[in-house]
Formats: structure tokens, sequence, C-alpha cells
């Protein structure tokens, strides 16, 4: 398959990106051509295409496959699996999200709690005790916030967002408010 001066942009740039997230460049190449393409490929095209290996290919399809953002689709009359992602970009940013959130933050989380509960915590100082304590009480409300956004549909998070710079203006208080003047300052 051909890509557009576009769609290469995209997934080199993609494949970049992945590798600043800590995700193989070609995992990342991959699931962005096929995000991009938003159409099934088979693992030969993709190994054409992206020209790597195709046991390169068949690892980093495995990996999305472990983190859901890839599912092994048919074509009518071809034996051979191809390979789909969500063209839904909330949908992705969801799984992104969650799938992140359980391998990675979680276990952070319940690290914390563990320490925070072992009996040998109330020999650390008062001072590491709080810190330790200060950052479990922020990864859980991190957690339950971010489960609570996993809730909500794509719409919902879009306001969300969106207003989230309104109310960020609003609790900062209007440009004009901010000048020393206002403020009762010469």
């Amino acid at each position: 398959m051909q890509m557009t001066d576009i769609q290469q942009q995209f997934v080199l740039h993609w494949g970049e990106m992945g590798s600043l997230w800590g995700v193989n460049r070609t995992v990342s190449q991959i699931h962005a051509l096929l995000f991009v393409h938003g159409k099934p490929l088979n693992a030969e095209q993709l190994s054409e295409t992206l020209n790597v290996a195709r046991s390169n290919v068949s690892n980093s399809l495995k990996e999305l496959q472990s983190w859901q953002l890839v599912r092994v689709t048919h074509v009518l009359g071809d034996r051979r699996d191809y390979f789909e992602t969500s063209v839904d970009v909330w949908e992705l940013f969801r799984t992104i999200v969650r799938e992140r959130k359980e391998r990675e933050f979680d276990p952070t989380t319940r690290l914390l709690q563990s320490l925070v509960n072992s009996p040998d915590f109330a020999r650390e100082s008062a001072d590491g005790q709080d810190r330790i304590m200060a950052t479990l009480e922020l990864m859980q409300k991190l957690g339950a916030w971010s489960d609570e956004m996993l809730r909500l549909s794509p719409a919902t998070l879009d306001k969300i967002l969106t207003l989230g710079a309104t109310v960020q203006r609003f609790v900062r208080g209007s440009p004009a408010a901010q000048e020393p003047e206002a403020l009762g300052k010469p």
C-alpha cells in the first residue's frame, strides 16, 4: 500500500512520539498507520508499507492487542488475519488512559498504600511519612477522578475540556481584575 505524504508524516511523527512515551517506535507506527488508513490491513501489508521485518510486525501487533488498541478481523475470501483499530479518537484516548492507569498508575497507588499500612511505616521520620501519605492521597484523588472521567461519554468529556479553560479563567479572575490598579496597588 502506498501512503500519501500526509499519512507518511503522521505515521513517522506518531512513531517518534511513541518513543518519547516509552512505546516501541514500530508499535506506534503500526497503530498510526491503521488509524490514519481507516481500513483493516494484514501483517504483510503493514510490513511492506512500513518497510519493517514481518517478525517485528507480528510482535508489535501482539503488543497492540494486549493494549486493546488493535483487534483481528477477517476479509471475505481471504484466510489471513487483518488488523484494525478504532477510528474514534475518544475511544482510543479512553483505551490508552485506562490501560496506562491499570499498568502504571494503579500499581504505584497500591504500593504506596501497602507502605502506609506496613508496621515499619511508623519508624519512618514524620516528614517522610507526611510525604508518602500526601503522595498516596494525591494518587487516590487522581485515580478516582480519572475513573469518573472514563465513565463519561465523549460528548460530555468534550464539554468538560472546553469548559476547563473557562473555569480556569473564572477562578483566576478576569485579566482586568489582575491589573495592579484593580488590586488597589499604584
